[in-house]
């Protein structure tokens, strides 16, 4: 199984193909568009691996945005004690939802590609999805 190391929003990601992952809000997408990431870091499978110095050049992971959305809130609650002082702040985090079609070594060559999917209807199916892969 191959397999490919991803970096984005300044976070790095080990991905495989067909796998779905929710990663910072993308900018400028649009929910089932194709989506190219070129910072690959490393790629390989069980018996060989290619590192790059930081990144390979001419490698690439193609994977279609499921959707943009926003996490659950997180409160933010500050007391300080016997002085009345209270402050309450929430905070929801943007995010996309991506699933990794294909992986492409630097010369170009398919190393590893999804199985083809019924398109999901609904965003319950893809969550369900998500759930029976963790």
């Amino acid at each position: 199984m191959s397999y490919a190391v991803i970096q984005t929003g300044g976070k790095q990601y080990k991905v495989k193909a067909g796998e779905i992952l929710k990663v910072e809000k993308l900018q400028e997408s649009k929910p089932s568009s194709t989506v190219d990431f070129k910072e690959i870091l490393a790629y390989g499978d069980d018996k060989n691996i290619e590192i790059g110095s930081p990144i390979i050049k001419g490698a690439k992971v193609e994977a279609n945005l499921i959707k943009n959305s926003k996490n659950r809130t997180v409160l933010i609650f500050k007391k300080r004690r016997r002085k009345n002082s209270r402050r309450k702040n929430g905070h929801r985090q943007q995010y996309s939802l991506i699933r990794i079609n294909k992986i492409f070594s630097k010369d170009g060559k398919l190393l590893s590609e999804a199985e083809k999917l019924n398109k999901p209807t609904k965003i319950k199916e893809v969550k369900k999805e998500i759930q029976e892969k963790k």
